[in-house]
């Protein structure tokens, strides 16, 4: 059974082939139900930019900047902001170790043959996502890259592959700061030419240029209203009409976004392996190590993150505020998913609500089909119904809660009667290259 949007299938048993699927009874469920929690965090963080217009980090922009608006930011910065992908990769690391492990332990010969294979294809999943399913902020297409560069250091120990992720961190974060403190020397630079310019001297060719530069950054974070109304036009104009105002954007993502944040991915993603080979992810720890990561990551991540909230506030979403929280933003988010993770562990360890842990686990166990669902069901709303740009920001919050209502309900349902959801049916059938069992046989 497909592990997850972009973890390699924890099911998977390859004597051949092609894999039967793996017995319910041996899945992780604990694993299941943190990917279907951060699917939801995912849908979470997308929906600003499924439905509003250059809104993701400035609500100044689009979808209202006060009263259940205003609220409706601070809570996603303080909390969510960069946590849920970070687990998505944590997550993902761990299945390669899950699939890996028993690819190698069935059948050897072909194992790294199926993995590839099945991260080309997820390569093909992401493309789908992004071209026609229209969503420039799609995450396979990064995930089934990354994968095959994972792949060489599955055999490392714990402790090693850790230590290689956290130095991969610690290297894109200083290229973060690198980028936050030569945004600073910009503003300091354009602010030192306009003096210049205000004591009527005349500019040389360097001053001229620090002014224009400040004045792009300035442009690409409070665009004129002009630019975001043409935006949500071509929006609302259709499917083509919505290809061509992203188009750039996908392009973009594709490429140098990758390379700058290669490292970020790889990084928690060799973690996420290292926590599973130790035992972490799967509940083998005792009980203080997981409220250990409670306490400390929300103490440091609360902490750093309620300071860039109220200081981007403080200054009236400034530019410049902005590029000043961007020195502190690895810190506060990374600490932040470590809280979130280990209250997510202990709470699957607590055994209270087994039905929503079941339902969670469900849409983890399907959730390349949900995932792809988010993207299907907000192009139909605000492409199709022509929603984009239209509702506030806090409004966009109530779509999220009726489709992650509607994938909790029905994700159950669905896998009692099938094996698995239809697209980690169809990624099943392409890596193994056979027609998988869909239905669930009925007892006699």
């Amino acid at each position: 059974m497909v592990a997850s949007i972009s973890l390699p299938d924890e099911s998977a048993q390859t004597a051949a082939p092609v894999a039967p699927p793996h017995p319910a009874a041996e899945r992780i469920d604990v694993l299941d139900f943190i990917r279907g929690t951060a699917l939801f965090g995912i849908l979470l963080m997308n929906i600003t930019g499924f439905g509003l217009s250059h809104a993701y980090s400035n609500p100044l922009n689009n979808g209202g900047a006060t009263g259940a608006d205003l609220w409706a930011w601070i809570i996603i910065q303080m909390g969510f902001e960069g946590t849920q992908r970070a687990l998505f990769s944590v997550l993902f690391g761990a299945g390669i170790i899950l699939l890996t492990e028993r690819l190698e332990a069935t059948n050897p010969v072909g194992a790294a043959d199926i993995f590839v294979r099945r991260n080309l294809l997820l390569i093909a999943f992401g493309l789908f996502n992004a071209w026609i399913l229209l969503w420039a902020g799609d995450i396979l297409y990064f995930y089934g890259l990354t994968a095959l560069i994972v792949f060489g250091f599955r055999k490392l120990p714990a402790r090693w592959l850790m230590v290689i992720g956290a130095a991969a961190l610690v290297l894109t974060a200083c290229w973060s700061l690198k980028e936050g403190f030569d945004d600073l020397s910009a503003h300091q630079e354009a602010q030192a030419a306009q003096k210049v310019l205000a004591s009527g001297k005349t500019l040389t060719e360097e001053q001229q240029a620090a002014i224009d530069g400040w004045k792009e950054k300035l442009e690409e974070h409070r665009p004129p209203k002009d630019v975001i109304d043409q935006g949500i036009a071509a929006h609302r104009s259709g499917w083509a009409g919505t290809l061509g105002a992203i188009a750039p954007e996908v392009m973009w993502m594709e490429s140098w976004f990758f390379y700058r944040y290669f490292g970020d991915i790889f990084g928690m993603m060799l973690i996420g392996m290292g926590l599973f080979k130790s035992g972490v992810l799967t509940l083998k720890r005792p009980s203080s190590l997981y409220w250990l990561m409670v306490v400390g990551g929300y103490a440091v991540g609360l902490a750093v993150n309620y300071w860039e909230v109220t200081w981007i506030m403080r200054h009236k979403f400034d530019l410049l505020a902005y590029k000043q929280t961007e020195i502190t933003y690895d810190l506060g988010r990374l600490a932040m998913m470590i809280g979130h993770l280990g209250t997510l562990l202990l709470f699957f360890r607590s055994g209270v609500l087994p039905w929503l842990r079941r339902s969670v686990a469900a849409v983890g166990q399907m959730a390349l089909t949900n995932y792809l669902t988010h993207s299907l069901v907000c192009l139909i709303l605000f492409t199709g119904f022509g929603l984009y740009g239209q509702l506030a920001r806090h409004q966009l919050y109530y779509i999220v809660l009726a489709i992650c209502t509607v994938q909790l309900v029905i994700s159950p349902i669905w896998l009692r009667h099938y094996r698995f959801g239809p697209a980690e049916w169809l990624w099943r059938s392409l890596t193994y290259l056979r027609k998988q069992p869909f239905r669930r046989l009925q007892a006699a």
